[in-house]
């Protein structure tokens, strides 16, 4: 049975308080998304039910929590179209994946005189592992530029990527512009020149269909929190023959096949970038988020969350003295949205929003480049997830305009 949109934010029992007196509209889910009950109840019945480690007992129970933990793993590989559940390897989240493909294919593979391309609308976690490489490597880091309205250029794109070019690494989704990347031109353009792209989906997965084979990406990195699952869990997804190459970035229990006194061989793609006890409850709560979002679908999500801001982009930009960064055009935004109010910091305005109830995020955004090229230190965002409504909306337009008056004029 396909769930009602419209009708779920009873199962997000957090939603149902107040802050500062006024209803909680919670507009900050590009940071985290709320947990449904149907995730906390898969969470708490592992704890409750099926409680032990995995791989590792040849009792029922251990059996019971393996195959839940490794069903999940094929829950993911269908909801990203994978070719084969071996691509599908469990780690911490978005900064954790990206960091382990810097570490060892990029380590592995780049050299002296190489070339990595990025944009300036990186998050840190994918900006950082990159520049931090070519530093080691002495290799170079280039930026594709934007267009004035927040949109990659494509033109440019077209003359950094080089036969130079070893690793191109873009986010699908701007936290912070709400543009959404071509990557499948990316990757042909990256594939073109030998090099391999490295897709940052933490802004992507959890609004849209996506299609790995499709965009033909060789690896691309996600996390759980984002998506209604729990935190300390993530995906990184990575073409086979690209894993096999890789060696691990963390040793010990799991990740082995035999261990000698003086050498050890590693076990099969994807356990052996498993080192460890994994975060089992955290994998199963992954797959109840999964089971919720399909419940959904994510068709449905995306035309859901452009008709939030269908209606709210034309209100925030009819707003005197607002600036709103990124396309003022629904049709390429996401449910992300960053503002800022003429001659006021974006944390005061934080502050009046979250005096009237509305939880917006205001800062760098973990993408300090992005602000220097924007010239501004920061911004406020507001975004939308599947449990908003147009009355959030407006509880947001009304908490700006009131915001305002109260800064310039000292009353509401």
């Amino acid at each position: 049975m396909v769930k009602d949109i419209s009708k779920l934010r009873k199962d997000f029992p957090i939603l149902d308080q107040k802050m500062n007196g006024e209803p909680l509209v919670y507009l900050d889910s590009a940071a985290t998304t709320q947990k449904p009950k149907q995730v906390i109840d898969a969470i708490n019945n592992y704890y409750l039910h099926d409680n032990a480690n995995v791989h590792r007992g040849v009792y029922e129970l251990s059996e019971r929590a393996t195959n839940q933990f490794e069903q999940v793993r094929e829950k993911v590989r269908k909801f990203i179209n994978a070719k084969s559940e071996r691509e599908i390897v469990y780690t911490r989240g978005t900064t954790d994946g990206l960091n382990m493909i810097a570490s060892t294919y990029g380590e592995a593979f780049i050299h002296e005189g190489d070339e990595i391309v990025i944009s300036y609308m990186e998050h840190h976690s994918n900006l950082i592992p990159w520049q931090q490489l070519a530093l080691r490597k002495h290799a170079k880091l280039k930026y594709i530029d934007m267009l004035d309205d927040g949109e990659l250029d494509i033109e440019d794109a077209k003359q950094k990527i080089t036969s130079k070019t070893k690793i191109v690494s873009i986010a699908q989704v701007s936290n912070v512009l709400g543009v959404i990347n071509p990557i499948k031109e990316l990757a042909e353009l990256a594939h073109k020149c030998g090099a391999v792209m490295v897709v940052d989906a933490a802004q992507s997965i959890p609004h849209m269909s996506v299609d790995v084979q499709d965009l033909d990406c060789d690896f691309m990195a996600f996390s759980g929190h984002k998506m209604l699952g729990p935190t300390g869990i993530g995906i990184l997804y990575g073409k086979l023959n690209l894993l096999d190459k890789m060696e691990p970035m963390e040793y010990g229990g799991e990740m082995i096949n035999l261990v000698d006194l003086y050498d050890s061989e590693w076990t099969d793609v994807p356990w052996k970038f498993e080192a460890g006890t994994q975060d089992i409850a955290q994998v199963i709560g992954l797959g109840a988020a999964i089971d919720y979002l399909n419940e959904i679908g994510m068709d449905n999500i995306t035309q859901y969350e452009r008709s939030l801001v269908d209606y709210a982009l034309p209100k925030l930009l009819s707003i005197k003295e607002l600036t709103v960064y990124g396309p003022h055009d629904p049709e390429k935004h996401t449910g992300v949205i960053s503002f800022n109010l003429d001659n006021l910091h974006p944390h005061d305005l934080a502050t009046g929003l979250d005096m009237e109830g509305v939880a917006v995020r205001a800062g760098h955004h973990c993408v300090q480049p992005l602000m220097k090229y924007l010239k501004t230190p920061a911004t406020a965002r507001a975004s939308f997830y599947l449990y908003n409504n147009k009355d959030d909306v407006d509880r947001l337009v009304d908490g700006i305009i009131e915001t305002r008056e109260f800064f310039k004029n000292g009353t509401i």
